[in-house]
């Protein structure tokens, strides 16, 4: 149901107005302030010509300058200092300052009827007025007014001169017949247009929040994408594709042309002729830059063309690297060769226990050196397939944590302590290893055992590497801006910087008898539990050796602490080698 207002020309629909409607005045405001300069402009001309006819010695009654003088005050005063709005749900005493004020003066001025002046065409402002900026019940009240005095002023000249009744009478039903056709044609264009105008501005914000999302899509994708007009201008960059054109540690900002930089010659060439044969083009092409690195690119275009020929054409081209490609291609294949391992050494386990059960129990029945000699070959490179095997399959493991496990709170100090101890006991290493445990009881996200698979490997790799002599081996544990850390240190030989840059990918050792499924498995694991595990040179006791370190996520973290292990983690990418 429509909203009904009550003005004080009675009743009416809130939709008939033109401009009542509309939350934003700003049409209503400029026809206003229109309507209001005419007004003052009139009451102007009106003062003039009595003035004129008063100079030029015509007698002329001193009401009818009196009249102008007090009209054109009143139009000054409402220019001035009244602001305009439509007429809503209360008397407005506005209307009545304007129609109310132009109707009273221009039927005063037409009664005295001065110099034989005719004043009744002056009568279509106020109706002009109600008719575009009100309501049609107000533009029809305005036209009865006006058509109900010009008929009573016939009667009144009739009652003192007799001739000719029939005619005043027709001219004022004329006059006012075409006022009240004026109404209503004024007041349906006004409607008219200020619905045109509403839909102009509906469109308009629809465009405008299209182009926002289409801005923000843009923006945020990993591929580059640049307009290029037929000149070779760019008009629009997004963020990857000002990384991707980079040239001597500068950025360009749109717009730009593409010809200025020699290295972005095959992208001009592309866009030559995309634009010359009408067709996308998909290439890839080397930005080769004086002292720097090429940079390969896979690069395809798209042209955007007006259907009417009304505008130009644009060339949207699209840029992607192609060594972030061939790194998403590896990444991928590692992942079908992951699951693929897994199901292979899944196969083998079985297999291989059935060949160390027969092993043993041949052995147990030979007495020559020799052929227990041979049995021990078989056992020992039995068990190194069998750990092989186990590594591959706890790949799996850690890839599959469930939501439990995401949310298990471990002490640490307590947990590294215990599985130190047992490794130590095992491995025979207590005289190597040092503990140096300073965490002041923080808890952090990890599962046990899948802390203890970490552990195990970090130090299996750490013995691989270190000396035999006292505190080769050092563990500790650090808490520092509500971080916990953790630090496996040893004093091994540095490692080769292809070494560093490949140490956390599968199946990459520097050993010939190693799987290089330790590392791997610890940073998957780090990662499932919101941890950073990395390695560093770090200096210990007046010894440099090599060390990895983990930093986890408490288990009570808060925003604040969230956003400072954020930044604490950058940093420690920025100033830490890690793979």
């Amino acid at each position: 149901m429509p909203e009904v207002t009550h003005s004080w020309f009675g009743s009416e629909d809130s939709r008939s107005g033109a401009w009542e409607s509309e939350p934003d005045l700003g049409s209503f405001s400029r026809l206003w302030r229109a309507f209001m300069a005419a007004r003052v402009t009139i009451a102007g001309v009106l003062l003039a010509l009595q003035a004129l006819i008063q100079g030029l010695g015509n007698a002329n009654n001193g009401w009818s300058v009196a009249i102008c003088v007090g009209y054109l005050c009143a139009t000054v005063a409402v220019r001035m200092w009244a602001r305009p709005k439509p007429p809503g749900s209360t008397f407005d005493a506005q209307w009545v300052s304007t129609i109310g004020v132009d109707m009273v003066a221009f039927s005063a001025l037409n009664f005295l009827q001065a110099s034989g002046i005719n004043y009744v065409l002056l009568f279509a402002l106020p109706v002009l007025l109600a008719s575009v900026l009100g309501p049609l019940l107000l533009a029809l009240g305005t036209a009865a007014s006006v058509t109900l005095f010009l008929l009573a002023d016939a009667w009144w000249i009739s009652l003192q001169s007799m001739g000719e009744l029939a005619s005043r009478f027709l001219q004022a039903g004329l006059s006012g017949s075409g006022f009240f056709a004026v109404a209503l044609l004024a007041n349906q264009l006004a409607l008219r247009l200020a619905r045109e105008e509403q839909l102009a501005k509906n469109s308009q914000s629809v465009a405008r929040m299209q182009t926002q999302v289409n801005e923000l899509v843009i923006e945020t994708l990993t591929d580059g994408v640049l307009v290029v007009d037929a000149n070779g201008i760019v008009r629009s960059a997004n963020p990857a594709s000002r990384r991707l054109l980079a040239t001597r540690d500068t950025t360009r900002m749109a717009p730009f042309m593409l010809a200025t930089e020699i290295a972005w010659q095959p992208l001009v060439e592309i866009m030559r002729r995309t634009f010359l044969l009408k067709v996308p083009q998909d290439a890839d092409v080397n930005l080769e830059r004086l002292g720097h690195n090429g940079r390969r690119l896979h690069v395809r275009t798209r042209l955007a063309a007006a259907q009417d020929n009304s505008h130009e054409s644009l060339c949207v081209m699209f840029l992607e690297d192609l060594r972030e490609m061939e790194a998403r291609v590896r990444v991928e294949k590692l992942a079908a060769m992951g699951r693929m391992s897994a199901a292979v050494a899944h196969e083998i386990r079985n297999p291989l226990a059935a060949i160390s059960q027969a092993n043993a129990l041949l052995e147990e029945d030979l007495q020559d050196a020799g052929h227990r000699q041979l049995t021990t070959m078989v056992r020992q490179n039995a068990q190194r397939l069998a750990k092989i095997v186990d590594e591959i399959l706890n790949i799996s493991r850690a890839q599959a944590v469930d939501d439990g496990q995401m949310h298990t709170a471990v002490a640490l100090d307590d947990a590294i302590a215990r599985i130190s101890g047992d490794w130590a006991n095992q491995t025979a290493s207590l005289n190597f290893m040092q503990l140096g445990l300073d965490a002041y009881g923080a808890s952090v996200v990890f599962d046990p055992e899948h802390l203890r698979r970490l552990m195990i490997n970090l130090l299996d790799n750490a013995r691989r590497y270190a000396s035999q002599t006292g505190g080769a081996i050092e563990i500790s544990t650090r808490r520092s801006s509500g971080q916990a850390h953790l630090y496996v240190w040893s004093d091994g030989q540095p490692l080769e910087k292809t070494v560093q840059n490949h140490l956390f990918e599968p199946f990459f050792s520097s050993e010939s008898r190693s799987s290089g499924l330790g590392l791997y498995i610890c940073r998957e694991l780090c990662e499932r539990y919101g941890a950073v595990i990395g390695y560093q040179r770090a200096l210990r006791h007046a010894v440099e050796g090599n060390e990895f370190f983990v930093v986890f996520k408490p288990a009570d973290l808060t925003i604040d602490a969230m956003l400072e292990m954020n930044a604490n983690t950058r940093s420690l990418h920025f100033d830490s080698p890690i793979a």
